[in-house]
């Protein structure tokens, strides 16, 4: 499980937060936690180091989508770094690849609706995601599924994007937020997901536009 460090001028990151909160086993799941840097290049690489090191048999991405308002477990990851704004190292790539010379995409290979039902019986809003963007989330997103390809394991990957904690709002005036306990409740039945399905279920929760 990785969560990024705050971004883009705030002071706390809710993917971080709820993320580092997780206990240490999550049904028949060790959990190790990593922070992550918002940084183009330095995600990737400290995550592919990790996965090297750990060897685990599924791994999950954490990101902040300021403005959503629901859980939002992400289907696809695209070539493509285009940053409107900087990362914490300054950068900001403007329509260059991820991988030069690699897929257009890759697919979650985590079980993504199982994880959206799992998360809704938990009681919180929860939905499949077609867009992950194009910053450092997409970016580590592609990277880990890339890494993991590129090795022929048989480890899964995906990512969730989660929303703005209350106290990151109050000079956001409409701005939807949801707890980081509600956050991590919603992690954690998304993991048990993991765990327990091999194979995704059919839900129709695809997007109309």
């Amino acid at each position: 499980m990785t969560g990024f460090d705050p971004f883009g001028g705030e002071n706390i990151n809710p993917a971080w937060e709820a993320v580092r909160a997780l206990p240490d086993q999550i049904a028949r799941a060790q959990i190790r936690t990593l922070q992550v840097p918002t940084v183009f290049g330095d995600a990737v690489r400290v995550v592919g180091e990790a996965i090297d090191q750990h060897q685990p048999d599924a791994v999950l991405c954490v990101g902040q989508a300021g403005g959503r308002s629901a859980i939002t477990v992400e289907r696809v990851a695209i070539n493509v770094d285009d940053a409107s704004i900087a990362d914490n190292a300054g950068n900001r790539p403007i329509d260059e690849p991820v991988v030069p010379d690699g897929p257009d995409a890759y697919l979650a290979t985590l079980p993504i609706k199982a994880m959206v039902q799992a998360i809704r019986e938990a009681g919180l809003p929860a939905s499949v995601s077609n867009s992950a963007g194009t910053f450092v989330c997409n970016h580590l997103m592609y990277g880990v599924l890339h890494h993991l390809a590129s090795r022929g394991t048989s480890a899964r990957g995906g990512f969730i994007h989660v929303p703005y904690i209350p106290q990151q709002t109050t000079d956001k005036p409409g701005m939807p937020s949801m707890s980081a306990t509600d956050i991590t409740r919603a992690l954690t039945a998304a993991l048990e997901a993991m765990v327990t399905h091999d194979a995704d279920i059919r839900l129709g929760d695809g997007a109309t536009h």
